[in-house]
């Protein structure tokens, strides 16, 4: 599809919308379900473009990965990884890519890991940097994809400092390897910049649910005995990232969309997001989105309509996630109103008019080929007719049903092929 225009339902939005399975517990689980001994059972699972390269990634590696259903995984391994006969591909898959990174020491024989144009310019330096000071050979010549791993078939223990101020993905991938290590490892932060920490807390709750032993040793510290990983039946809660566009849908139309899961329920940092959101048209003047980044563009969306300002603090890694979606969010929303969003340093000030609501606002949203833009920007078209969204097949990547779900909640779509 080239491009969908959503018609505003001039109605509250009412009915029943369940989001589906988390993205980073589901990645997270593959790699772990991976290294262990024995067969996996992953229930609750996302089935989306980025679990797909994870999973077709640890084929590669030897690991059988069968897919009995449309949320489900089984993994059979031999905790063994074993180096791939081509280069692994995995598209924009930023946690993919992160995680098999650290994960490649474990195989034996040189590991290549490569993407998209856009996960060619994601920074990977700092975990490249740490698996070094760890002893894994690792080279990442322009300090981002394609990276080379020269896996021994295991990792050394001990104390390594990471640069983690960019993604707290990289002390994730440290963790998960750590739990093979030949040793204990501590991981200690350079600093005490980190993105989204919450996601670590994730991490580490996985790991456990496989036979791990880990633990915070301080504020930004953590302890990871040599423990290896045992196969287990794991049930993969929602994506929260992916119920703030429901939250936001029936907040913005004064609807109530059953998701099957209270948002006190989520253990994911970006469920931090429905009180801000709950809060619309009167939402917080400063929002620290630095504990919830993927949920940023969902709450800039709505502060389009907000009856005052609001600046996003804490936000300056959205510059490099799929896109800069800084630059996007203050160039797309701006196509409603000139001015309506701009970028302040690494902030981004959302100035807030009600009066667009209604307001016909014939434009057509750029996406950046990124799935959070592409959803979080629909939203819009909720309140101000004329919103076409361009290439909105790039949702596949974490959501491949969410235009269905918004048809089947009573939201007219006109798509062009």
């Amino acid at each position: 599809m080239r491009s969908v225009t959503i018609i505003p339902p001039g109605r509250p939005l009412v009915g029943r919308a369940a989001p589906p399975g988390s993205k980073s517990i589901t990645n997270r689980a593959l790699l772990l379900a991976a290294l262990a001994t024995g067969e996996s059972r992953l229930t609750g699972a996302l089935k989306s473009d980025d679990t797909q390269r994870m999973a077709e990634a640890l084929q590669a590696m030897g690991v059988e990965v069968a897919e009995p259903d449309a949320t489900r995984f089984d993994v059979r391994s031999t905790g063994r990884l074993t180096a791939p006969s081509h280069p692994l591909f995995l598209g924009n898959a930023g946690t993919a890519t992160r995680f098999l990174t650290a994960a490649a020491a474990l195989a034996e024989g040189e590991v290549v890991l490569d993407g998209d144009a856009h996960m060619r310019k994601r920074p990977i330096a700092p975990l490249v940097d740490a698996l070094r000071r760890l002893g894994v050979e690792a080279l990442a010549p322009t300090g981002c994809p394609p990276v080379t791993v020269m896996g021994q078939g295991h990792a050394p223990g001990g104390r390594v400092e990471i640069d983690a101020g960019l993604s707290s993905q990289y002390v994730s991938a440290l963790l998960m390897l750590a739990g093979r290590a030949d040793g204990p490892v501590e991981i200690v932060l350079i600093g005490r910049d980190i993105g989204a920490r919450g996601y670590v807390d994730l991490t580490l709750a996985a790991m456990r649910a496989f036979g791990a032993r880990a633990e915070a040793i301080g504020e930004g510290a953590w302890r990871v005995e040599p423990t290896g990983y045992r196969a287990t039946a794991f049930h993969i809660e929602p994506d929260a990232s992916a119920a703030t566009y429901l939250w936001a849908a029936e907040t913005l139309t004064g609807g109530r969309i059953d998701q099957g899961v209270e948002a006190a329920a989520f253990t994911q940092p970006d469920a931090l997001a429905h009180a801000p959101i709950s809060a619309w048209p009167h939402m917080p003047a400063v929002i620290d989105g630095s504990q919830m980044q993927d949920a940023v563009p969902t709450l800039a969306a709505m502060a389009a309509f907000n009856t005052t300002p609001v600046r996003f603090i804490g936000v300056a890694n959205l510059r490099v996630k799929e896109c800069d979606r800084l630059r996007a969010l203050s160039t797309e929303l701006s196509r409603l109103k000139p001015g309506l969003a701009v970028e302040d340093g690494d902030d981004l000030v959302v100035a807030g008019d009600p009066g667009l609501i209604g307001r016909r606002a014939p434009v057509e949203i750029e996406t950046y080929a990124d799935h959070r833009i592409a959803m979080a920007l629909s939203l819009i078209g909720l309140l101000a007719p004329g919103v076409t969204i361009l290439d909105p097949g790039c949702t596949a990547k974490t959501w491949p049903e969410w235009w269905d779900i918004l048809s089947g909640l009573g939201v007219r779509l006109n798509f062009i092929r």
